[in-house]
């Protein structure tokens, strides 16, 4: 599918330009926030006979939540800072055989569409030849990893030392309950020349607001 040129963001009279030029060159300029998003009303809409993937669906609204943060659509391309109008997913995906390789899924604004597609690809993946096949040559993604069998309070990510990589890593982990709510814990790492504290709890606060509106599923 054709993808829409992302635009150029003007740096003369952006008002983040200073801290841009603060934390660009740094030899580690991401920062990584974890935190609980409560997913209550999310995990009982999933668990309904016939109900969908808690897998695809809190993928898709977390992507639906990031579209929505203008900051985790910035990416570092050479001098320049590029806005994409939409950013898609690729996600780690366990092997039969215990390693994991690599699944890329569309953004789609109707998550029907999305959850039909999303399956496609995962059932491509599972039953193909393995390796990580990673997309290297683009930047309108999100990098997600999902570790199911940890509630995990804090995470760190393998890294390669270079400071334009900018795309944002988010990591899900084993919900948990809590009284009589769930708890999913989610990791976000984003680069601090293009993303504050602010923008990332923005996406924390919208992501759990969606995750409390199953109905958006249907």
């Amino acid at each position: 599918m054709s993808r829409p040129e992302p635009q150029v963001l003007e740096l003369e009279g952006w008002k983040r330009r200073r801290h841009f030029e603060f934390f660009r060159h740094y030899e580690k300029p991401w920062f990584n926030i974890c935190a609980d998003v409560d997913v209550t009303a999310l995990v009982s809409r999933c668990a309904e006979p016939g109900g969908p993937s808690f897998f695809l669906a809190s993928f898709w609204l977390s992507l639906v939540a990031a579209n929505g943060v203008e900051e985790l659509r910035y990416r570092l391309r050479g001098d320049q800072v590029v806005v994409h109008p939409v950013i898609h997913g690729g996600t780690t995906v366990l092997m039969p055989d215990e390693t994991f390789a690599f699944a890329y899924f569309d953004y789609q604004t109707d998550f029907q569409a999305f959850a039909v597609a999303g399956a496609q690809e995962l059932d491509r993946v599972k039953n193909g030849p393995g390796g990580l096949e990673p997309r290297t040559d683009r930047d309108d993604t999100i990098h997600y990893s999902v570790i199911p069998w940890v509630s995990f309070s804090s995470f760190s990510h393998a890294r390669t030392f270079k400071s334009d990589l900018s795309v944002p890593k988010i990591v899900f982990g084993k919900h948990r309950r809590v009284g009589d709510r769930r708890l999913l814990p989610v990791s976000v790492e984003v680069h601090h020349a293009l993303v504050d504290g602010l923008h990332v709890g923005r996406f924390y606060e919208r992501f759990e607001e969606l995750a409390g509106n199953p109905a958006l599923l249907e």
